[in-house]
C-alpha cells in the first residue's frame, strides 16, 4: 500500500470520478430519455432509463469512497445494500419494460423517424465511458482496492451498451435495415437483466467484487 498522503490523493481521485459518473449518466439519461421518446427509438429510450438507474448505482459507489476515506472497509454497509437492491429492482423493471416495447412496436411495425442522436450520444458515452473506465483502473491498481476496480469493470459495462447502441443506431441511419433498433432494445435488455441479477446478488452477500465483466 502507498503512502497515506498518496492513498488519500487517490481516493480523492475516485471520488471525483465517481462524481462525473453521475453528473453525466444524469446529463445522458435526460438527452437520451428525449430523443428516444421523440423519435420512437426504443433502443435509446432504453439507454437513457439504463443512465438513470446507473446514477441510483453511483450513489451506492459514491457513499462507498466516503466511507473508505475515513476507514478501511471490507464490505457494503445498509445503505448500499439498499442502493443496490433498488438498482437491481430498477433494472428487472427495464428488462420487463422493453420487452413489452419490442412487442408492441413489432405489432403495431413502428420504425424509428431517425437514429441520427443515438449515433452521437453513443460516440460520446464510448469515449467518456473508456476515459471513466482506464481512470478507475489505475485508481484501483494503485489503492489496491478490488471495490474501485470492481466499479471500473461495471463502467465498463456502461460501455458495451454504449457499443450496441451505436451498431444499431448506425445500420438503421445509414442502411434503413429494418429491425436493428428492436435488436438494439433486446441488447440493452439483457444487459439489464444480467445487471440486476448481480445488484441483487451484491446485496445478498454484501461482497465488494464486482462480476459486470461476465454480463
Amino acid at each position: 500500500m502507498k503512502n497515506e498522503t498518496e492513498q488519500s490523493k487517490w481516493l480523492k481521485v475516485a471520488l471525483i470520478l465517481s462524481v462525473i459518473t453521475i453528473v453525466y449518466n444524469l446529463a445522458e439519461g435526460l438527452v437520451s430519455v428525449w430523443f428516444g421518446g421523440t423519435d420512437d427509438t426504443l433502443t435509446l429510450l432504453g439507454f437513457g432509463i439504463d443512465s438513470f438507474v446507473e446514477v441510483i448505482s453511483g450513489i451506492g459507489i459514491l457513499h462507498m469512497i466516503r466511507r473508505m476515506q475515513s476507514t478501511a472497509i471490507t464490505e457494503h454497509d445498509r445503505f448500499e445494500r439498499q442502493a443496490l437492491r433498488i438498482t437491481g429492482a430498477a433494472f428487472y423493471i427495464l428488462t420487463a419494460g422493453l420487452l413489452v416495447g419490442v412487442g408492441l412496436n413489432l405489432w403495431r411495425n413502428v420504425q424509428p423517424e431517425t437514429t441520427f442522436p443515438g449515433i452521437i450520444i453513443s460516440v460520446v458515452s464510448i469515449l467518456t465511458m473508456f476515459f471513466l473506465m482506464k481512470a478507475k483502473q489505475k485508481a484501483g491498481r494503485i489503492l489496491n482496492s478490488e471495490a474501485i476496480k470492481a466499479d471500473a469493470e461495471c463502467t465498463a459495462t456502461c460501455l458495451y451498451l454504449s457499443v450496441i447502441l451505436l451498431v444499431s443506431s448506425s445500420l438503421y441511419y445509414f442502411f434503413k435495415i429494418p429491425y436493428t433498433d428492436l435488436a438494439g432494445s433486446l441488447g440493452i435488455a439483457w444487459f439489464a437483466y444480467r445487471e440486476g441479477k448481480e445488484a441483487f446478488e451484491k446485496a445478498l452477500s454484501k461482497s465488494l467484487t464486482c462480476n459486470c465483466h461476465k454480463c
